[in-house]
């Protein structure tokens, strides 16, 4: 039964944020794809703003789709390496700072091995989702060029 009442938070949730483009009088299914809609909006804000603070740093290479005209067919979740550094040493670094990310293959072994990148112990993965905030992503970027050495933008 806890189910029931977490997947009905969930629905209330998501239709609360549809709120603001569908009305409160708009249907509970115009809440949801309103709220769902904004979410998908915001992904996409997210997306160019890790991918900015990425952008020029030294060594960094960025896997996945990084075409600002292509942004709308991927998640918010970025997977990068760097040059010469271990991931679990960056993730470790980005802890200190208090940024929390994965390392390693994230179950995509299949993806990593064809990459060539299990060997060397995968890529980082940063992962955004609705409620961060630009400001994280800016001190992202902030930590990863204090990490690296690099000049600020």
């Amino acid at each position: 039964h806890e189910g029931i009442a977490g997947a009905l938070a969930a629905v209330n949730y998501l239709a609360q944020l549809g709120q603001a483009d569908a009305g409160s009088s708009g249907s509970r299914r115009q809440q949801l794809q309103a709220g769902m809609e904004a979410i998908q909006r915001y992904d996409q804000v997210l997306n160019a703003a890790i991918l900015t603070e990425m952008e020029g740093l030294p060594g960094v290479t960025v896997h996945g789709i990084t075409d600002p005209d292509r942004l709308h067919w991927r998640v918010p979740t970025v997977s990068f390496t760097v040059a010469g550094q271990h991931p679990a040493a960056i993730a470790a670094a980005l802890a200190e700072r208090g940024i929390f990310v994965w390392h390693g293959n994230y179950y995509a072994l299949a993806v990593t091995e064809r990459l060539g990148l299990e060997e060397q112990g995968g890529m980082v993965r940063v992962g955004a989702v609705h409620y961060n905030t630009l400001d994280e992503i800016a001190r992202l970027g902030a930590a990863l060029r204090q990490i690296l050495h690099a000049p600020t933008h």
